[in-house]
């Protein structure tokens, strides 16, 4: 009896051990943040007039599973650049603790599971959208990020898509249809997050560069890292946020308060911008990054809030 009192914390450590690790491999809280903006374009679709909690909580697994296979294979093809970073050398497969084999079976499990979800209780197109998206990050972004800074504007294509996905599933198409306009509404809310990824993510650069330029990671719009001109980018995609954020408003999907919301938002990613231009430094671009989290969470809410 007193052996197995002893045995049984270990076996819960190891298992407890080996979520975290398994949290890790697919990035857990960015996969919520993704996921999130998926679940609120499937409920700013017009064909969307109840929530159906069931519904949505598959969709919210469905994105979970493909959002992490996408970073599982990410992480399988990154391992030895990921050792070399600080940030990412506790990666489970980078350090080791978890086989490239585990990974990419992991990656193929869940991948296939989250497609195979949206297909049998959505449609056929929020499959084919989240089987492009996961494709375009995992083969396309992914190897590109070591070739040239373009990898950032191939990388917002599928980290814009969720809201497609999410808005396809709900509506059952992302093209004019029944509800005339409206029936747009997720390219329009595929353009917001397409734009807010550019100053969030050389805000990310910005902070992590000396770990990326080890890696030999271009991820900034200027080849000579944290300059003048990658903080003039982040002001022009933010600035380029203001007239994208009026979408939804001038289609019909939402009302003139969210309108508001957005404008204010905008401003302020505009303002965070100029602030990392004026200061040129790692505070300021904290700034930027956290700034773009709370921006994308205020203005989502505000849109379904606010749906016509």
């Amino acid at each position: 009896m007193q052996q197995s009192e002893t045995v049984q914390p270990g076996k819960e450590n190891g298992v407890m051990a080996r979520l975290r690790d398994y949290l890790l491999l697919i990035k857990f809280s960015l996969t919520t943040m993704v996921v999130f903006s998926a679940v609120i374009s499937y409920l700013l679709a017009p064909k969307i007039v109840e929530y159906d909690w069931a519904m949505i909580s598959l969709l919210f697994l469905a994105g979970m599973l493909v959002t992490g296979s996408a970073n599982t294979i990410n992480q399988v093809v990154e391992k030895d650049t990921d050792a070399l970073m600080k940030r990412t050398a506790n990666r489970p497969i980078a350090s080791g603790r978890m086989s490239v084999t585990e990974g990419w079976a992991f990656a193929l499990i869940s991948g296939l599971l989250g497609v195979f979800l949206l297909w049998y209780y959505f449609n056929g197109l929020s499959a084919g959208l989240a089987a492009f998206s996961l494709f375009l990050y995992a083969f396309i972004y992914t190897p590109l990020k070591k070739v040239n800074s373009i990898s950032v504007l191939v990388g917002a294509f599928p980290g814009g898509l969720p809201c497609l996905i999410g808005f396809a599933a709900g509506n059952d198409t992302i093209f004019f249809g029944e509800h005339e306009w409206r029936d747009l509404g997720g390219w329009a809310l595929f353009a917001i997050q397409f734009f807010w990824q550019f100053p969030h993510f050389w805000a990310i650069a910005w902070i992590s560069h000396k770990d990326y330029e080890a890696a030999g990671f271009r991820m900034l719009p200027s080849e000579k890292g944290p300059t003048k001109y990658s903080a003039i980018q982040s002001i022009v995609y933010s600035v380029l946020l203001i007239p994208v954020g009026l979408g939804p408003y001038f289609i019909g999907l939402t009302g003139w308060v969210s309108l508001l919301i957005l404008l204010v938002c905008n401003i302020g990613m505009v303002a965070l911008s100029v602030r990392l231009y004026t200061k040129m430094e790692k505070s300021a671009a904290r700034g930027v990054m956290f700034g773009s989290y709370v921006y994308l969470m205020v203005v989502f809410l505000a849109l379904v809030a606010d749906k016509v």
